[in-house]
């Protein structure tokens, strides 16, 4: 094979990887695109901070990517079922508290979920 397929076989590669570890594309809903993510404080005199929306974006899908190489990690393991059990509820539970980010992804399919 010649360096010039490179880039070609480094692209199957990312997208095997991807597709192995059910790591996808994730984008967000088109109305955040380019905003901004603004925490206002309740007191005044306190400066507010920014974000761009994509780069908190960026954090909360990686966020849900360890989450659920997490989950099969532990669902593989040796561990004791009841273990198991006890480790997927807090993954399970972590997966709730980050609904409220569901807002975020364009598409519903990537969203958290509790099942």
């Amino acid at each position: 094979m010649s360096m010039d397929n490179s880039p070609d076989l480094e692209m199957m590669l990312r997208r095997i990887i991807r597709e192995e570890s059910g790591l996808t594309a994730v984008v967000p809903e088109d109305k955040w695109r380019g905003g901004e993510l603004v925490l206002r404080p309740g007191r005044e005199g306190v400066q507010e901070k920014s974000w761009p929306i994509d780069s908190f974006f960026h954090k909360i899908v990686m966020v849900r990517n360890r989450l659920r190489t997490l989950e099969q990690h532990v669902n593989g393991s040796d561990l004791p079922d009841d273990t198991k059990v006890k480790l997927q509820s807090y993954i399970t539970g972590c997966y709730g508290s980050l609904t409220s980010f569901n807002v975020l992804f364009a598409d519903e399919d990537d969203r958290f979920t509790t099942k």
